[in-house]
């Protein structure tokens, strides 16, 4: 497979897509994005992801890997300078639990913000704030104190997962008009953010926020309406 054309299907506003850019960017990997009209999906993609018939789908050569994290975990299995995933098998489950914590517990605790009424929301915020304390915590005084990045030195699986998502958390901020993370509230979780976004990779792969604003409203919109 060494040598092999890499091709991704992607719609340009995915976070997951996007985890999936990122980590080929940090590795320097070459490949072909192919944007797919979710409201028309392409023959290639229905025979590539025949289960959930979702992006992101990469194709190397001629198999297809669908899945974020396990395209993430391909990628970094095949291509293994830059290391995304600890080598260390204990870090390793550390890893992936928080990442099974911000794709099960975190993100769906946000999502219910969004699809809340004015009377519920306090009560939603206040549940996202309570989870995601845990990541602080986990930055302050826990497995992750002192790093730059959950990864350590550089940019990891988790940063990827995590990272990636939180522009959209921005996004549903400004459309909402509410600040529930803040850097009173969240130092650590804040600082860390603010690396992230320093990135030159980061800032390649994540689109304009006001692009990602109008979108955020359109969604809203179709969901209230």
């Amino acid at each position: 497979m060494e040598g092999a054309p890499l091709k991704l299907h992607g719609m340009w506003a995915s976070f997951y897509v996007h985890r999936v850019q990122l980590v080929l960017h940090l590795k320097g990997v070459e490949y072909e994005y192919i944007e797919e009209d979710l409201s028309n999906k392409s023959r290639a993609l229905l025979l590539q992801n025949p289960v959930h018939k979702k992006v992101p789908v990469l194709l190397h050569g001629d198999r297809p890997i669908a899945e974020s994290t396990i395209i993430i975990e391909y990628i970094d299995e095949f291509w293994r300078e830059k290391p995304i995933l600890p080598t260390d098998p204990y870090e390793r489950a550390v890893v992936r639990f928080w990442c099974h914590f911000v794709d099960d517990t975190l993100r769906p605790s946000f999502g219910a913000i969004l699809r809340s009424s004015a009377e519920g929301q306090g009560a939603a915020v206040d549940n996202f704030c309570q989870n995601l304390e845990f990541l602080e915590a986990e930055l302050r005084d826990g497995f992750f104190k002192g790093r730059k990045f959950f990864g350590g030195g550089r940019i990891g699986l988790l940063d990827i997962v995590m990272g990636c998502g939180l522009y959209w958390n921005s996004a549903s901020e400004d459309v909402l008009g509410l600040k529930i993370i803040d850097q009173e509230s969240f130092p650590f979780f804040t600082s860390w953010f603010e690396s992230f976004n320093e990135a030159k990779e980061v800032k390649e792969v994540i689109p304009p926020t006001e692009k990602l604003v109008e979108y955020v409203k359109g969604l809203l919109q179709k969901m209230f309406n």
